[in-house]
């Protein structure tokens, strides 16, 4: 079975169809005449488990310079076709591979419409004839006997950046049926304080109320109580995970608690690791034998969400949770723990309603989501990477990048890699941390490297020298009043292949430009009304290039806690200048006939 698309690229599906009769197409209701959209279809006279089918083709190696993938990483090499695909599922990644070249620019992009399954893409180079050899595989996991199902492949060879074709496969997913991304509280667009890398588990209602009181004052509007509320054992493992009662040794009283922040005019969400059932917890007993499978290093097993009434434990235990404390939000963390492996009990036997783990997971998540919208609407709930896919989307409403502790270059790529397929879903960074012998500029860098996804604050407020204080509290009040172009403008992440060292954010008013190498940033096109230049390294100069004469401009540069070291005037013609700037400060810029609020 195979079919030629109008480029010549030949599509071919390779597999045993069993008693499926297997039809692909091409569907021909896209404008974009370079995107082609190709449908396989698998019919059957009775319902049947479908067999493992897979989708493949070539591409010639002209102008490749790198691959990206949600979860490729540091590593955006290209990979020989004799390793191993990228795998995707609803609760880990998602289904897309981008193909981009030297400059940045878009060679191929495609993607998956099986969201829920496990799906593998490849994009493998075949040494002898220099083309890439590129296969979508489905159904490499039993799934529910069928008697039709539908596929669609998306191929995007579009001669536009990168950026913009994989914006474009994150718009196509959140209009298939069944992916309508959750709507966002405006609390989830707002920098939050986290306990976790500041308290990790040793957590004192009255510390954690009064770095809130801090928090607030800087402009922090929630706070996540993380790991530790629920047992007084230190040990960081799972143990105790399961019952979810609160360790009365550490918080007394959680509703005066939370009742305490709500006072602040913060909103509270806490902490559970959803899939996890401790050894030494009570529900051990109820439910060691409806696990996917056990961890000894975690101390804990993974319930099998295939049982209804594992989902119908965990669904009640967040249920009553916001009726019992007035929660206003949950960071449901493990969610892509989820998973069989080869010990794992076969579905469908003892009570399982379904023989799939992501369609029992998506079960789940949908039950928890709907009976906690019943409570509170505008319901705060925190995914972490890689439970960041298009399904995903259905259910959190904030993504947060993966653990990444000090780690500013890890938390930038994670941030963006999120941001580049996640649509309106606000992108979180990990928590900002550093260690407060750091010089304000070097700790500056942190919030810099996240400075295009929603901060959340994880060092102790009340011991931080004063001049880390001031810089935070600047980097704060940047942040929130640039938010409306840092998370809703057009995001170009530029040298992808070198982890975005230069990133730029469009409105029609305003650009925010921030660079992370010494290298020169290109000002291309009529300025707006202002330009934010953000210096993200510790070098004392910014080199820009303009590509037309500007007219005259007002300059005022800041340093890493807002303190204003220079203002001037310059008649700028186009060429390359460079401006003295401090470390992790910031240069603005104005056409003195287009001043904006400052």
């Amino acid at each position: 079975m195979k079919i030629t698309l109008p480029d010549g690229c030949e599509i071919r599906v390779d597999g045993q169809s069993g008693s499926f009769e297997v039809s692909l197409s091409l569907v021909q209701d896209n404008a974009e005449t370079d995107i082609h959209v190709i449908r396989l279809v698998l019919q059957a006279p009775a319902p049947a488990v479908p067999p493992v089918l897979s989708m493949k083709w070539s591409r010639a190696a002209v102008d490749v310079q790198g691959l990206w993938h949600p979860s490729v990483e540091r590593s955006r090499a290209l990979i020989p076709d004799w390793w191993q695909g990228f795998a995707s599922r609803a609760a880990s990644s998602a289904p897309v591979i981008s193909l981009y070249g030297n400059r940045g620019n878009n060679v191929l992009t495609f993607a998956c419409s099986d969201v829920l399954h496990p799906v593998e893409l490849h994009a493998g180079l075949h040494e002898e004839t220099s083309c890439f050899h590129c296969s979508v595989t489905l159904c490499a996991e039993p799934r529910p006997p069928v008697d039709h199902l539908e596929v669609v492949l998306r191929l995007d060879t579009r001669s536009c950046p990168y950026y913009e074709a994989l914006r474009g496969v994150g718009e196509w997913w959140a209009g298939l049926p069944g992916c309508e991304p959750s709507p966002v509280p405006e609390a989830a667009r707002e920098p939050m304080y986290s306990t976790w890398y500041s308290f990790h588990q040793q957590l004192e209602p009255e510390a954690v109320e009064a770095e809130c009181a801090l928090a607030a004052a800087m402009g922090c509007q929630t706070v996540i109580v993380d790991d530790g509320w629920q047992t007084s054992d230190e040990t960081r493992g799972y143990a105790y995970c399961g019952d979810w009662r609160v360790s009365a040794e550490k918080i007394p009283d959680l509703k005066a608690h939370v009742a305490s922040i709500h006072n602040l005019g913060m909103k509270f969400m806490l902490w559970y690791a959803v899939p996890f059932i401790g050894k030494h917890s009570e529900a051990w007993a109820s439910f060691r034998d409806k696990l996917l499978y056990v961890s000894d290093a975690m101390g804990a097993g993974v319930v099998d969400p295939r049982y209804p009434e594992v989902r119908e434990y965990l669904t009640g235990i967040y249920e009553q949770a916001v009726r019992d404390w007035d929660l206003d939000g949950f960071k449901l963390d493990f969610i892509d723990s989820f998973y069989a492996v080869k010990d794992s009990p076969p579905g469908k036997v003892d009570g399982q309603d379904t023989v799939s783990v992501p369609e029992a997971v998506d079960r789940l998540l949908s039950g928890i989501i709907s009976r906690l919208r019943s409570l509170k609407p505008d319901i705060l709930i925190e995914f972490r990477q890689n439970y960041i896919g298009p399904l995903m989307r259905k259910y959190g409403n904030m993504f947060r990048a993966g653990d990444c502790p000090n780690d500013a270059l890890q938390n930038r790529m994670k941030t963006i890699d999120i941001r580049l397929i996640c649509g309106s879903t606000p992108a979180h960074a990990d928590m900002l941390m550093w260690n407060p012998q750091e010089t304000s500029a070097a700790a500056a860098l942190q919030f810099i490297n996240v400075l295009f996804s929603v901060p959340q604050i994880s060092v102790r407020l009340d011991r931080l020298p004063q001049e880390h204080a001031a810089m935070l509290a600047f980097w704060l009040s940047f942040w929130r009043e640039h938010r409306e172009v840092l998370l809703d403008g057009r995001l170009e992440p530029l040298l992808p292949e070198l982890l975005y060292p230069l990133v730029i954010a469009r409105t029609a008013q305003q650009w925010v430009i921030a660079a992370y190498q010494d290298m020169v940033i290109p000002l291309t096109g009529d300025l707006p009304d202002r330009v934010q230049v953000v210096n993200g390294t510790l070098l004392t100069r910014l080199v820009l290039e303009l590509d037309r004469d500007s007219g005259p401009l007002d300059i005022k540069v800041r340093d890493c806690q807002g303190t204003v070291t220079s203002e001037y005037k310059m008649n700028w013609n186009s060429g390359v200048y460079a401006l003295e700037v401090p470390p992790a400060g910031v240069i603005t810029l104005q056409p003195v006939h287009g001043r904006g609020h400052e």
